[in-house]
């Protein structure tokens, strides 16, 4: 089993090679995720003049949402990777936004103080995070009473076909390990309670999970191709497993198989995310 140090230098990597990709598709990529996002937010309670801190940023979602939502406050986004804040701060520049800043850290070791922020946001980080536990422990410790955390995760696999596709295609090629259930993997936290029980395990109280549907939009089955191939993570890595001549194919079966989502001139495949959130 690798330690904390370890996964957390592996994910540090990962990201960093996967931040040019998530440059390039982030309008996509940000319109997939935007009702999540939006979900999260509602539920934290945003009040202008508010601290809020944004765990795993990328680039910069949903932190700049609620820096525009609150002008007066002060919105601090964390990453462990330093490209991935660069982006973010390109975000917020391009939008006029200078009430952000940025801190590379990471989640389970949080370079504040207690009870800083009024809320605490942490879209698609947790499947990543080394001890998850000690992340939502931390997470708390950060709130200030009567403060909110709130969070999303990927369901199991079979509701999310926009990334299942382009993996079972790849399957047919190479054989892909099963993720390991306690590691970081995409959907290591899609069982109904899992995230409540840590909730309540942080002392946090008032803790509601429910499922968002979002839905990745791409012009051709080409471009979800290209995108998919680019940003995903376990995509990226598997398909560095294969030679060319492998990948050629697994790219005919992805665009194939992806062009059945097809309608009104777009490919539109859906997916489901779980949503939580707590108060202090």
């Amino acid at each position: 089993m690798p330690s904390a140090d370890e996964i957390r230098d592996r994910q540090r990597a990962t990201w960093a090679n996967l931040a040019a990709g998530w440059d390039k598709w982030d309008a996509i990529i940000m319109d997939q995720l935007r009702p999540v996002g939006e979900a999260i937010v509602e539920r934290l309670g945003i009040a202008d003049g508010q601290q809020h801190l944004d765990i795993a940023s990328g680039t910069g979602e949903p932190g700049l949402t609620i820096a525009r939502r609150a002008p007066q406050g002060r919105v601090t986004l964390t990453d462990l990777v330093p490209a991935m804040l660069d982006i973010a701060l390109r975000q917020a520049e391009a939008l006029g936004l200078t009430n952000i800043e940025t801190r590379t850290c990471s989640a389970d070791d949080l370079p504040f103080d207690d009870a800083t922020f009024d809320s605490v946001s942490a879209r698609f980080g947790y499947m990543f995070f080394p001890d998850m536990a000690k992340a939502t422990a931390e997470f708390a410790r950060v709130l200030k009473p009567g403060g909110r955390l709130g969070s999303s995760v990927w369901i199991k696999p079979e509701e999310n076909p926009w990334t299942s596709i382009v993996m079972q295609a790849i399957s047919t090629e190479v054989a892909l390990a099963p993720p390991d259930p306690a590691g970081p993997n995409m959907f290591r936290c899609a069982a109904p309670g899992y995230f409540s029980a840590l909730y309540e395990g942080a002392g946090l109280r008032d803790v509601a999970e429910w499922d968002v549907a979002v839905e990745l939009v791409t012009d051709s089955p080409a471009q979800y191709w290209d995108m998919i191939s680019e940003h995903v993570s376990i995509a990226v890595a598997a398909l560095q497993q294969v030679d060319e001549s492998a990948r050629k194919r697994i790219r005919a079966t992805t665009v194939t198989q992806v062009s059945t989502f097809e309608s009104n001139g777009k490919i539109r495949v859906p997916g489901l995310a779980r949503c939580i959130v707590g108060t202090r």
